[in-house]
């Protein structure tokens, strides 16, 4: 299931971004006394009681602006923020009282028939304060004060976020039906590849980045298999974005992903790995997702023998925390291997579905340690006395120690080689937990 979505709207410097920034344990945005200043809508992953969702942060929606404008722009693009959101955080000002624009954006969220928690920020005196009942006029349920600067309420604040998730539709799939996200940069091919798998033209295909404005679900059976394949608009980089729709569908890229089993991150063979192919590939790995690396417009390239091998070696640098990927090298123009892919999905599918059995993993993990001891701190050696696998995809296993913070990360790494050695996971993720063992 996609991690529900959380959007922080309201007039501009009321604190949208100090509440972002205060939800997210980050300083990402850039926060000034300044209207308008919020450019950029931004996104980031923040908990609560066990709860993952994600906070998307907008630009002030200001009515007076021009619709051509830069705050124009912005209210378009926070009214997107507010069609994807699950719960809406409306933010107003506690000092100033409502304002018409207040106002105005309470009458546009009124009308979208989801759930809006009314936040009146910039609140220090919280017994007492008369002018927190003002702001029951905007007919939005009851306030929640609160002041996003020193960190006051929050937490009675996300237990009302939480407290709406349980309404939320389930958009998963039966669980044999094995998921597929399509992701990428724009203008890559991805829809042209979903449309080669499928074996018809179910997406729009065009040679203009960003054609594909929203995820969209195909689902098909291949070999009695049952599969779904999500084609996703391209993510770039915040400063190449410039419209404000390719800007709304990074958060669906995202969501996407988070929904999938496996991930195909699509690059243009024509230009190597780029910047932006790591920021993707890296909310792929952190999310624990599957992945295999499928390198397109390969009949582009000039190639000899020994081409393949040399960007194969440049994939490895360039993602190096994604070493486990397997790689394709395809053409959905000509249809070069892309018949390959479905197989290799099947692959890594099961691999991030593998469960170890305790006892061989303890034997593979004692002659590890065997083999290469762990090296001594102050004295000290790292003792690992048990070990288990507590889940999959991706597959996550807890090594009880003596001592976890003797645990250094370059013989978590060679643990890791160790398990892949033995077992495989190729194309998955692998996530280690070190814990003390208590007695």
């Amino acid at each position: 299931m996609s991690k529900p979505i959380v959007a922080i709207v309201g007039r501009p410097n009321v604190g949208k971004s100090t509440l972002f920034n205060r939800l997210t344990g980050g300083l990402v945005a850039i926060v000034e006394d300044t209207p308008g200043v919020t450019r950029d809508r931004l996104y980031r992953d923040a908990e609560w009681l066990g709860k993952s969702f994600t906070v998307v942060d907008t630009g002030g929606i200001d009515f007076a602006s021009e619709s051509n404008s830069i705050l124009g722009q912005v209210r378009k693009q926070a009214q997107l923020a507010i069609e994807e959101a699950d719960v809406i955080l409306f933010v107003v000002d506690g000092r100033t009282g409502i304002t018409s624009d207040d106002e105005n954006v309470a009458e546009m969220l009124r009308r979208t028939n989801k759930p809006v928690i009314l936040v009146v920020n910039k609140v220090e005196q919280f017994k007492g304060n008369e002018t927190v009942y003002e702001f029951y006029q905007l007919g939005l349920g009851d306030p929640v004060p609160i002041s996003a600067a020193h960190g006051m309420n929050i937490g009675d604040l996300l237990d009302e976020v939480v407290g709406h998730f349980k309404d939320i539709p389930n958009d998963d799939y039966e669980p044999d039906v094995i998921k597929i996200a399509v992701v990428g940069r724009p203008n890559v091919g991805k829809s042209s590849l979903v449309n080669v798998i499928l074996g018809e033209e179910r997406v729009i295909v065009s040679d203009i980045a960003g054609t594909t404005r929203d995820a969209i679900d195909t689902p098909f059976i291949k070999d009695n298999q049952r599969y779904t394949i999500i084609d996703t608009a391209g993510m770039r980089r915040k400063g190449k974005i410039e419209e404000t729709t390719e800007r709304y569908s990074v958060i669906r890229s995202l969501r996407a992903v988070d929904r999938s089993d496996v991930c195909l991150l699509v690059l243009d063979g024509t230009e190597g790995v780029t910047e932006q192919d790591k920021r993707i590939a890296g909310y792929i790995h952190e999310a624990g997702k599957a992945t295999i690396i499928v390198i397109n417009k390969w009949d582009l390239v000039e190639k000899d023998e020994k081409t393949m091998h040399k960007y194969e070696k440049t994939i490895r640098s360039e993602l190096a925390f994604m070493q486990y990927a397997p790689t394709i090298f395809v053409s959905a123009l000509t249809k070069q291997r892309v018949i390959k892919i479905i197989d290799l999905v099947n692959f890594v599918a099961e691999q991030q579905n593998h469960r170890i059995n305790t006892s061989v993993l303890n034997e593979v993990i004692t002659d590890a340690v065997q083999l290469n001891p762990p090296p001594a701190d102050k004295g000290k050696r790292l003792k690992i006395l048990f070990c288990t696998q507590a889940g999959i995809k991706p597959p996550n296993f807890i090594f009880f120690v003596n001592e976890p913070e003797l645990m250094h990360f370059s013989y978590l790494r060679y643990l890791e080689n160790k398990i892949r050695d033995n077992f495989g996971f190729e194309g998955t993720p692998i996530r280690i937990t070190v814990r003390k063992r208590e007695g």
